[in-house]
């Protein structure tokens, strides 16, 4: 039997016998968006409350939480533009993944956003303060420590893009 613990406006705490976990109100889903444009990998990089610190993440957004029954391509390919300036021509889907199984419901679907055309400079919606970075990716590894270095968090799907580096 799953007892709600408590309920906020975007995510609620349910117990199920000795488990206690997150989980997103609504069904709501995200996307996380790889993004390469002329061989420089898109990344973002935003100030997170619960960590206390920016955080260097793909990009990535709800599905559905501005407009019911949204498709997840329409809502990649927005959140794309909203967060670094590119507009993709294609978006397609690589599969679904569970973020912290142990301690969440929240599942994302990972797509790969090609045709990237710049229509502006991002930052994400109002108050977001998002920075863009256009990363080359043969620098990528070496990017990264230096972002880890200079006192950010690494969110845990970069290393999506950083296995390559990670299992040589």
């Amino acid at each position: 039997m799953i007892e709600r613990v408590w309920e906020g406006r975007y995510i609620a705490v349910e117990k199920q016998g000795n488990w206690e976990y997150a989980v997103r109100n609504r069904g709501i889903e995200a996307a996380v968006i790889v993004a390469v444009d002329d061989g420089h990998l898109l990344l973002v990089e935003q100030f997170r409350v619960p960590i206390g610190k920016p955080s260097l993440e793909l990009p990535a957004g709800l599905i559905g939480d501005e407009e019911e029954g949204e498709e997840l391509e329409v809502a990649a390919a927005r959140e794309l533009e909203e967060e670094t300036g590119y507009r993709p021509e294609r978006i397609e889907r690589l599969g679904v993944f569970h973020s912290s199984p142990g301690m969440t419901s929240e599942a994302f679907t990972l797509v790969r956003a090609s045709g990237l055309t710049r229509t502006g400079e991002g930052g994400g919606a109002e108050g977001e303060g998002i920075t863009v970075h256009r990363v080359p990716l043969a620098e990528l590894p070496a990017f990264v420590e230096a972002r880890r270095a200079a006192g950010c968090a690494v969110d845990a799907k970069m290393l999506l893009v950083l296995a390559g580096s990670l299992l040589t």
